[in-house]
């Protein structure tokens, strides 16, 4: 054999040795970690990717995943010169910086440069190690190598993004930036950016928390080395920028949505919803100075509506989430509390609709009685005739129960609850004129969707607060014109004391008791809702919704910072008159066509079914009047004989006929609700 040959066949051997062997480490190695295993924190953002909450990992750690998209351009260069200048040219192990190190440790006995590259910290924090022998190195390298294999480069960035760690339960740098600095790392100073670069490198000797100074040394390193990279001057002020002395809370806001979220979702990591993180931090704030100077058992809750979508952008469950003494971790805007005069805007609405008032129609407000319910106004006083529109920017109480009477309670319900509201009455009753001033439950969420039904032209729609598509479509509340009607007198309403008046529409309520204050308004943007009470019932002496709640909505208003718009100009149909020029039967609400309560339906009482009536003649021989007699049904009546209606619509229940002369007379009730009753007669 020559010697060629014999070389030759060496090789071949050495080769195949060494497949063999790298086979066999492979194998002895097991499956590169998977990055679907990978934990992350659970993260709820706001419509514009801002974080809302996080929640920690099982481990205890704040990890948020974090992509090159997410980061400050100039941290990223920073980064790359920093620790692996040949990132993207280089298949996970770097040569020149293997060899280069190598090299160093030959001559000097000691290492003195590392020649990790980016991919193999990755690698390693992947596969944590405590060892730091040249075994565990050349794991981390074929790990690179694997990464490298599976991944992009983008993506390799993205896990060392989420995974380098930052001292204490930080990992990853969105973690990083908004526990040291308070925000996301999007936009970071060069101080900022250069602290970020170093801390991985040693996380709990630099802690800025801990080891300011220290910290601050490494920083200036990571400045010194990036010369030439970033102007002089600039790094000079970047210098003399502090470091952080301690570490900040992560966010927590809309605390109640975010818990909501991730307990209908538990296999998602990252959601988002439709919240604005400024306007929710904003009523936050808001919710907790206003619940303190109330009372320390005392909470809110406040929720804002953007009109045209239905999007939720501020949901404030309680006054303070963390505060045991106002339960704060029950979501108030979700329970069911009593809504107080509320709904009144809703009562005249279905009056506007139905034509028979308008919001200058005049109605009388004096003590009246309903069988055994006497409605009272909340100051105990009566102010005689009002306007409807005087009436409702007042919350009289007499004036709306007239109405109610003749809309009628179960309509009202309906035409609620059709839009998705939920109205709950107390166990066992059935619904009554009571409803009208409160007797019954609502949630906080339902209030308000409905008044931006009201913003809206009559079109209510299911509130969204979760980001994406939605398919819901808008449900009949209102006509547009009694809407409107509603939405102009409300704007009239009296603000609360040093509030401005005719900024937005809204009304007060106040339930029995003193249990819950409410304030909801609207402009033509959006619409806020606010409730003040004890969570668990117990009434507060004083606690009005135009004390309490009022003027928390009109300051969430001007907290958001959004201009003021006005509302929808009136729509076509909409009649403006004063009350002398109005059509005669909208000038006056006539109390005896107003409440309507009947339980049983109408019955001619006489003359009976099949009976014969001897006709008298008056003098010039004309028969003489029939009498009729009407027991039940709702008012007003009318009577037809033969199918034709005998006068207008009547609140006689005895009133008499003229029948034409002798034979067959079929004699017809018809009441308010369509139901009706007949007899036939016979005159001889």
């Amino acid at each position: 054999m020559t010697r060629r040959r014999r070389i030759a066949l060496g090789l071949a051997g050495a080769a195949a040795f060494i497949a063999v062997a790298g086979g066999t480490w492979l194998v002895a190695l097991g499956p590169p970690p998977s990055v679907k295993n990978l934990e992350t924190s659970h993260s709820v953002l706001d419509r514009e990717n801002r974080l809302l909450r996080a929640y920690a990992t099982s481990e205890g750690r704040w990890r948020l995943p974090a992509k090159a998209d997410d980061v400050d351009p100039r941290f990223l260069e920073m980064l790359l010169s920093y620790e692996d200048k040949r990132f993207y040219a280089h298949a996970g192990v770097d040569p020149l910086a293997l060899g280069r190190a190598a090299f160093q440790l030959m001559r000097q006995g000691h290492i003195v440069s590392g020649a990790s590259t980016l991919s193999m910290q990755v690698a390693r924090l992947m596969e944590p190690r405590d060892s730091r022998s040249f075994f565990a190195k050349f794991r981390q390298m074929t790990r690179a190598l694997q990464l490298e294999f599976a991944l992009s480069k983008r993506d390799i960035l993205s896990l060392y993004l989420t995974l380098a760690p930052y001292g204490g339960n930080l990992e990853g740098i969105r973690a990083a930036s908004l526990s040291y600095f308070g925000k996301e790392p999007r936009r970071l100073t060069l101080g900022e950016a250069a602290l970020l670069v170093a801390l991985p490198q040693s996380p709990e000797v630099r802690r800025p928390d801990r080891n300011a100074a220290v910290a601050r040394a490494a920083r200036d390193r990571v400045l010194d080395r990036v010369q030439g990279l970033v102007p002089a001057d600039e790094i000079a002020r970047a210098r003399t920028e502090g470091v952080p002395m301690a570490r900040r809370e992560l966010p927590v806001l809309a605390p109640h949505a975010a818990d909501q979220v991730v307990a209908a979702e538990p296999d998602k990591r990252t959601r988002q919803l439709t919240i604005d993180a400024p306007l929710q931090k904003t009523l936050q704030d808001l919710a907790r100075e206003r619940a303190q100077a109330l009372g320390p058992q005392i909470s809110l809750a406040i929720i804002a509506v953007d009109n045209a979508t239905g999007e939720v952008r501020a949901r404030v469950g309680s006054a303070d989430y963390f505060d045991a003494r106002r339960a704060g971790q029950v979501d108030m805007t979700n329970a069911l509390r009593s809504p107080g005069s509320t709904l009144k805007p809703f009562i005249y609405g279905l009056g506007f609709e139905d034509g028979f008032i308008h919001p200058e129609t005049l109605i009388d407000d004096r003590p009246v009685r309903y069988g055994s319910y006497t409605p009272e106004n909340f100051d105990l006083t009566f102010q005689g005739t009002v306007t409807v529109r005087k009436a409702l920017q007042l919350s009289l109480n007499v004036p709306a129960i007239a109405v109610l009477g003749k809309v009628g309670v179960s309509r009202l319900s309906a035409r609620l609850t059709q839009t998705g509201a939920a109205l709950v009455l107390p166990k066992g009753e059935a619904p009554g004129l009571a409803m009208g001033l409160g007797g019954v439950g609502v949630r906080l969420n339902d209030l308000t969707m409905l008044y931006t039904g009201l913003a809206r032209g009559g079109m209510a729609t299911p509130l969204v607060e979760r980001a994406g598509p939605v398919e819901a479509s808008p449900r009949r509340l209102l006509d547009p014109v009694a809407a409107w009607y509603v939405g102009n007198a409300l704007m009239g309403a009296p603000p609360p004391d040093n509030a401005p008046h005719g900024r937005i529409a809204f009304k007060t309520g106040t339930s029995y008791g003193f249990r819950d204050a409410w304030a909801v308004g609207f402009d033509g943007r959006m619409t806020i809702g606010v409730w003040v009470g004890r969570p668990d019932g117990a009434p507060v002496a004083g606690l009005v919704g135009r004390a309490a709640a009022a003027p928390v909505l009109f300051d969430a208003f001007a907290r958001s910072g959004l201009t003021p718009v006005p509302l929808a100009l009136a729509p076509k149909g909409t009649l403006f008159a004063r009350s002398n020029k109005l059509p005669p039967p909208l000038q006056r609400f006539n109390p005896e066509t107003g409440p309507r309560i009947a339980a049983d339906p109408p019955r001619i009482m006489f003359p009976p079914d099949g009976a014969r009536i001897e006709l008298a003649q008056t003098g010039d021989k004309k028969p003489e009047p029939v009498a009729l007699k009407i027991a039940g049904g709702m008012l007003p009546l009318t009577v037809m004989v033969n199918g034709v209606p005998i006068g207008p619509e009547t609140s006689r229940r005895s009133l008499f006929f003229q029948p034409d002369g002798a034979g067959f007379v079929r004699l017809t009730i018809l009441d308010a609700r369509g139901t009706t009753d007949s007899v036939m007669v016979r005159v001889q």
